[in-house]
């Protein structure tokens, strides 16, 4: 029989991926595509951890075993019987030791020509980090640019619906990008995850034609951009979105519709700002928030706290904004966006 190990290079030759960590270590972060089916529950795994380092390793192994075995029998009645004689799925777990290769040792009893991956998730990982630090240097970014309001995550959306190749960070993300950007009942991803989506999109764009990105700082919410990604942003070209406030204010009430439910938990973000903003103010915002004044409320915000940000910002960090191609709106209506994109790829 031919050896169980497989390098990351061979991964696509597999017919299933399955990782076989805890829950926990699979919602952290895992192989794109990867189903999970734990060897060792959360629960199990943190009492054989615990038990192999304060009683015994011999009775952490004899424990972990028995359950191991047990969760693999499961897994074969509930998951695995229905596949055929020639069946080729790949195994991983942390470090490819004793987990996956307990999976691989029963598939191969049965017939299944099983793959352990060496070295298991860190070699992925580490993966992973080399590709970020890398790659995005072969890609030509197009950074779309505006204050706060000027729809450039739906411009984005729009100019992909037009055939064009972006990067939605912020859609990756799970977050707005700004103090308020926090998605109702949406957690963010972890970190990991976040950075393997970024690189999976990434890698499934054509290095021969312009990117479209939106102008990020180097968090997105709690998540950090990868570091190579910022700097070759902020050396692209920039493409200015130059809405009207009045366009804005009207655009974030249709895209934050769910504050108006939400009073408390908005006031609970406004927070946030104390020390960037005085008290007479941020009391003034919260008087607005329980008169309902949100038209009012939203050009205060972009007045006294979003737009003179964004110009602190754009002009540090990005380098085209000192000469970006302007595009000048007054209509940031779902038809207005989508007009606005054939612009931008009008050039």
């Amino acid at each position: 029989m031919t050896s169980a190990l497989t390098g990351l290079s061979d991964i696509h030759g597999f017919d299933a991926l399955i990782d076989v960590r805890s829950p926990a270590e699979f919602a952290d972060d895992h192989l794109p595509g990867a189903i999970n089916c734990p060897v060792l529950d959360n629960e199990q795994r943190a009492r054989v951890g615990t038990l192999y380092k304060q009683t015994s390793p011999f009775e952490a192994k004899e424990i972990g075993a028995a359950l191991i075995a047990a969760n693999i029998g499961r897994h074969l009645q509930e998951r695995f019987l229905d596949r055929p004689k020639g069946w080729k799925p790949l195994v991983y777990c942390w470090r490819g030791g004793d987990r996956s290769g307990a999976l691989v040792t029963v598939f191969r009893s049965i017939g299944w020509r099983a793959g352990q991956l060496t070295g298991g998730y860190k070699t992925y990982r580490r993966w992973v980090i080399e590709q970020l630090a890398s790659l995005p240097q072969d890609y030509h970014f197009q950074v779309v640019c505006g204050p706060t309001g000027s729809a450039k995550t739906r411009i984005l959306q729009a100019l992909a619906r037009q055939g064009a190749q972006v990067l939605d960070l912020e859609t990756l993300a799970c977050h707005k990008g700004s103090v308020l950007g926090v998605l109702p009942d949406t957690p963010q991803p972890s970190q990991k995850w976040f950075e393997t989506s970024v690189l999976q999109a990434l890698a499934a764009l054509d290095r021969d034609r312009p990117i479209y990105i939106e102008a990020e700082s180097r968090k997105i919410g709690n998540l950090q951009v990868p570091e190579a990604i910022v700097a070759q942003m902020r050396r692209a070209p920039c493409v200015e979105i130059a809405a009207n406030p009045a366009a804005r204010v009207s655009f974030l009430l249709r895209d934050y519709g769910y504050f108006p439910d939400n009073p408390a938990w908005l006031k609970s973000r406004l927070a946030v700002l104390h020390g960037l903003q005085s008290n007479e103010t941020l009391a003034h915002w919260n008087a607005l928030i329980d008169a309902r004044a949100w038209p009012e409320l939203v050009g205060a915000l972009l007045e006294r706290h979003y737009d003179p940000l964004y110009q602190r910002s754009q002009a540090r960090s990005f380098a085209g904004y000192g000469n970006p191609r302007t595009i000048v709106t007054d209509d940031l209506s779902a038809t207005g966006i989508e007009a606005l994109a054939r612009t931008i790829l009008q050039g």
